[in-house]
């Protein structure tokens, strides 16, 4: 069902501007990502433009303004907090009938309250959602927004801005908080991704990226498309917001999938990032294995290279399927494998995000992991298979820490990639040393709260994964830090020139 053919309300999806945190000599402690894919304004902007909405991107990380709001002090420095992008007071609150606003990092918390703010100021209403909205409401409501979706599923899109522009609701409110009290439960069956609707072109030209992860791409692979094929994870880590918004694992099939991936294409990207919460969730399910293959094949049919950020979990990839048994098989399957991270210059997967999390020490909240020798055979197979990009990730700052653990963690990396280049001598291989982070609304962050090793509580650097926040036992937070330093230097005397279609371009290394 459709809206009446009467003038469309019109809706406002609003991109806020990026965080920068500046020292005196100019230098940013965040990840300024301000030309990246948008994945989920894309989702959305669809699935409300299939309901009669007129929905449009107002994307103000599209800009180069810096404007200071205020300022911390971190490491002894006096950081200056200044929004990336275009102008927020330059938006007329008045430009459309209801706004949207997503937040899905605490980081963007300051960024975004002033702009709902100056979106509300009017009397518009400002619908929020995201995952950082869903577990503090409060800041945002107070920021005014109308109401906070608390559904990531899509199930709660239509009634909620049927509700606030004032149209004859076509379903019952679920999945939503308002600021005036009323409070509505997502609905018992959540949204499945391959009921979403399929963006236009356009959409998908308007969404497409320049950057990864804030780094220049390599020119053949720009711009960049997104797809995000699935929702909701098996696992309940406790460091992870997923489990408090998802009910389940829900995912695509093979033929929508590949329906995205070739819009993608239609819309001009030259690679297409898979923003998966757990893609390799569906090996659980009977014929899953299959679906990894069938959307893998069609996607080389197609003619587009694939980038993994996240939701390729080893321990999925084995022969045991990443079940936690005790005689579970941890042998790498080698045509999953292939299929996923295999290249062959044109084709295939050209970078993979590793979860490595804490392969050797502090194992023990990570119920996922395989085991050290486990890992690094798995990560011999991946590079067997041609993989020229590893972005390998971790978290340090565990209130255990010390500088004998990171020691040997260093070395145990150190060992890892050595043995990788072995194999391809020019692997790109980034590290990624996280600090662990009270990310809210996981029981992670609650006990962090409690340990009394939490340092700040400003959103700014309590957000960041390069501003460590706490203490260990045994170490500063500044020491942490420096370990992050010292770890991201691993892999980085080898960057190089990669060749790819017989041209030599530059691949950044991730910072």
């Amino acid at each position: 069902m459709t809206l009446p053919s009467k003038k469309a309300p019109t809706i406002g999806l609003v991109e806020v501007p990026a965080l920068g945190l500046y020292d005196e000599e100019g230098h940013n402690w965040t990840a300024l990502y301000r030309r990246n894919t948008l994945l989920s304004k894309q989702v959305l902007m669809a699935d409300l433009q299939a309901g009669g909405f007129d929905a449009q991107l107002v994307n103000l990380k599209d800009g180069d303004c810096r404007e200071p709001f205020g300022e911390v002090t971190w490491k002894g420095m006096n950081l200056t907090k200044a929004y990336v992008g275009r102008r927020i007071f330059d938006v007329d609150p008045d430009a459309y009938d209801a706004w949207g606003v997503t937040v899905n990092y605490t980081q963007e918390r300051q960024v975004t309250c002033m702009t709902i703010a100056h979106l509300a100021s009017k009397g518009k209403p400002v619908v929020v959602g995201g995952s950082d909205a869903i577990a503090e409401p409060e800041h945002y409501l107070k920021a005014g927004a109308t109401a906070i979706v608390t559904d990531k599923s899509g199930a709660a899109n239509w009634p909620i801005f049927d509700d606030v522009v004032g149209t004859l609701p076509r379903e019952k409110l679920t999945g939503v908080l308002f600021a005036d009290g009323r409070s509505y439960p997502n609905r018992t069956k959540a949204m499945s991704p391959d009921e979403w609707a399929l963006p236009s072109v356009d959409v998908a030209q308007q969404c497409l990226g320049q950057e990864y992860s804030e780094e220049p791409f390599i020119e053949d692979l720009v711009p960049i498309g997104s797809v995000y094929p699935d929702i909701g994870c098996d696992r309940k880590c406790d460091f992870c917001q997923t489990p408090t918004y998802t009910s389940g694992y829900r995912r695509m099939s093979p033929e929508t999938t590949l329906k995205w991936i070739a819009r993608q294409k239609e819309a001009g990207a030259k690679c297409t990032v898979m923003g998966s919460d757990q893609f390799l969730g569906r090996v659980l399910f009977p014929e899953g294995r299959e679906e990894v293959l069938k959307i893998t094949k069609g996607a080389r049919e197609i003619g587009m290279p694939l980038l993994w950020p996240n939701g390729l979990e080893l321990r999925k990839a084995t022969l045991g399927r990443g079940r936690n048994y005790d005689h579970t098989d941890l042998s790498p399957d080698e045509e999953l494998i292939e299929a996923l991270w295999g290249w062959d210059g044109k084709v295939g997967g050209f970078l993979g995000y590793i979860p490595a999390e804490r392969p050797v020490f502090g194992r023990e909240s990570y119920a996922k992991l395989l085991p050290w020798r486990q890992h690094c055979e798995m990560m011999r197979a991946i590079v067997r298979v041609g993989l020229p990009v590893i972005v390998y990730g971790f978290i340090i700052g565990f209130p255990d820490d010390n500088h004998d653990s990171l020691l040997r963690l260093e070395e145990a990396i150190l060992e890892l990639h050595q043995q990788l280049r072995e194999i391809n001598p020019d692997l790109e291989f980034q590290v990624a040393s996280y600090s662990i982070s009270p990310i809210p609304g996981t029981p992670q962050g609650e006990n962090i709260r409690k340990s009394g090793l939490l340092r700040f509580d400003d959103p700014s650097i309590v957000g960041g994964l390069w501003t460590p926040c706490c203490d260990t036992h045994h170490l500063s937070y500044e020491e942490i830090s420096e370990w992050q330093f010292r770890l991201a230097q691993i892999g980085k005397a080898e960057s190089k020139l990669i060749n790819y279609h017989g041209g030599l371009t530059k691949l950044s290394t991730a910072s």
